[in-house]
């Protein structure tokens, strides 16, 4: 489990990285104001449409389902059942793309009421029109990554959707040097994401090997029914985070900029959000549907144990990281171009509030496997519905008071209650089960990610001094170290406690089979 967890979080950790300079020249390009906002804006409708699809979602609700046919009717009913779902999915998908060219005037004006009556309104149905093709060519990709995701297979679609941000990114260096107009550069942009899909799908289609869902057809049985009826409220439930984002920029639209600077700080969130996030959501459901399944409890409390263990692990450190750096680590990545320094100001000052719910955002990727693997995807949707509509009552009275920090601080308080809930359900209902080494090692798993947090606090109150006028390569440079030292810090801390070494995590990732990584 831990060899296939690195190999997705090694390519969601590319993917991410390759979006940070993705973000970083979007902002050089663009910066932050009403043509960003409307681009961003358009591009959230797109990217909250892929994650509902591609990063868990359908995948949480597919998996089980795949193996359920094929243990019982063996690998001819389970391509069968692939191709009905392939066939299926891709239909409404083209569908669903055709009927938003049509309705997106309106569709913006729900998601920004904020831009009604501005220039604004028409740029983010412009640019969401262009975006839109990427919409049905998700379809197949999804259905296909699931597919080997299912059978163990995680390097290919770990490492696929590294083409979205490459096509994204050579377009934007050529716009850099052809030195366009925002208006156009943000069209060109937005046509290149509608395209960009056409690339992952390639790949998936070259390289699917022995994954067959054959034949390949249009179909709405009873079993079809059965798996959409689970699927759609796991894709929700599957993307909190994203919801969360689309009910803030709801509020935000109606300030300028504030879309823009949510955004921006969202993405320095989803680094570590995606990391563990995105790998635990693709591997803990095959590895907790196969446990359960077969009845042994042991693997079950197993999987649930180190989940939990690497979503605390991960998520604390990264949070109290970005809060201490928030300022630095903005401009750095995004004041270049058109984006000044009060947008990074603005910027860090919602991404200290909006990574308060990081935690709580790994917590809910990390419980929801447990429900998804009893095909129980009604739970999760529940929470997240209550957190989304928290969050956005509290966004109106924040975000009146506070602007787009107040906004942030309200998609926090929003997350953490989806993740109480679900814990308070999950242990009403099946009971989570954390074996003795978890309980050994989470409490020094905290105290090494505050100890970490607390030495670079302190690190950052010296370097001000000799930093805030030395060249912006230099600055980078300070600041690349102390995320170096964290990083080392944090480690010195987990061995000092007894948590882990460098030899024990080797060992782990050497004791899994080779087999189960076959991409």
């Amino acid at each position: 489990m831990i060899r296939s967890f690195l190999t997705v979080s090694t390519g969601t950790l590319a993917s991410r990285l390759l979006g940070f300079l993705r973000d970083s020249l979007v902002a050089a390009l663009l910066g932050a104001g009403p043509i960003t906002d409307a681009f961003l804006a358009a591009f959230q409708l797109v990217n909250v449409s892929r994650r509902l699809l591609a990063e868990g979602g359908l995948n949480a609700a597919l998996v089980p389902a795949w193996l359920r046919v094929r243990d019982t009717g063996g690998a001819v009913a389970a391509a069968a059942f692939a191709g009905r779902v392939l066939g299926t999915i891709t239909s409404a998908l083209i569908v669903a793309t055709l009927l938003l060219a049509l309705l997106m005037p309106f569709v913006i004006m729900a998601l920004a009421p904020g831009f009604s009556g501005r220039e604004t309104l028409q740029l983010a149905v412009g640019d969401a029109r262009l975006m839109l093709p990427y919409l049905a060519f998700a379809g197949p990709v999804t259905v296909m990554m699931a597919l080997l995701n299912a059978q163990g297979r995680f390097a290919l679609t770990a490492f696929s959707p590294l083409l979205f941000n490459i096509a994204l990114i050579s377009v934007m260096a050529v716009l850099l040097a052809w030195r366009q107009d925002a208006v156009h550069a943000a069209q060109i942009l937005s046509a290149t994401i509608g395209i960009a899909g056409l690339l992952q799908l390639s790949i998936l289609v070259l390289r699917r090997g022995d994954m067959t869902a054959t034949p390949l057809r249009i179909s709405f049985d009873a079993e079809i029914r059965g798996f959409l009826g689970k699927a759609v409220p796991g894709m929700i439930a599957s993307s909190t985070p994203q919801l969360l984002m689309v009910a803030g920029a709801i509020i935000a639209s109606s300030s300028p900029s504030a879309v823009s600077w949510l955004y921006f700080a969202n993405r320095l969130v989803e680094l570590p959000l995606g990391i563990v996030g995105v790998a635990m959501g693709t591997v803990l459901i095959p590895e907790m549907t196969r446990a359960l399944r077969s009845g042994d409890q042991a693997a079950v409390t197993h999987a649930e144990s180190r989940g939990l263990e690497l979503a605390v692990g991960l998520a604390l450190p990264a949070m109290l990281g970005l809060i201490v750096l928030s300022e630095p680590v903005v401009r750095m990545l995004f004041e270049h171009g058109a984006f000044t320094s009060a947008d990074t100001i603005a910027t860090a000052h919602a991404l200290m509030w909006l990574v308060l719910g990081l935690p709580a955002n790994v917590l809910v990727k990390a419980l929801s496997p447990a429900f998804f693997a009893r095909e129980d995807t009604l739970t999760p949707l529940l929470a997240t519905l209550k957190g989304v509509i928290f969050a956005i009552v509290l966004s109106v009275l924040l975000g009146h008071w506070f602007g787009a920090s107040g906004v942030a601080a309200s998609l926090a308080i929003g997350a953490w209650s989806t993740a109480f809930t679900l814990i308070r359900r999950g242990g009403e209902t099946f009971g989570f089960s954390i074996d003795a080494a978890a309980r050994r090692r989470l409490p020094g798993i905290i105290a090494a990610a505050l100890a970490m947090g607390a030495t670079l606090w302190l690190a950052t109150r010296v370097t001000p001094a000799f930093t805030q006028d030395l060249h912006g390569l230099l600055q980078a440079t300070v600041l690349l170290i102390l995320i170096a030292a964290g990083i080392a810090i944090y480690g010195l801390f987990l061995r000092l406690f007894g948590i882990t070494d460098w030899r024990e995590a080797i060992s782990a990732i050497r004791q899994n089979q080779v087999g189960d990584l076959r991409d």
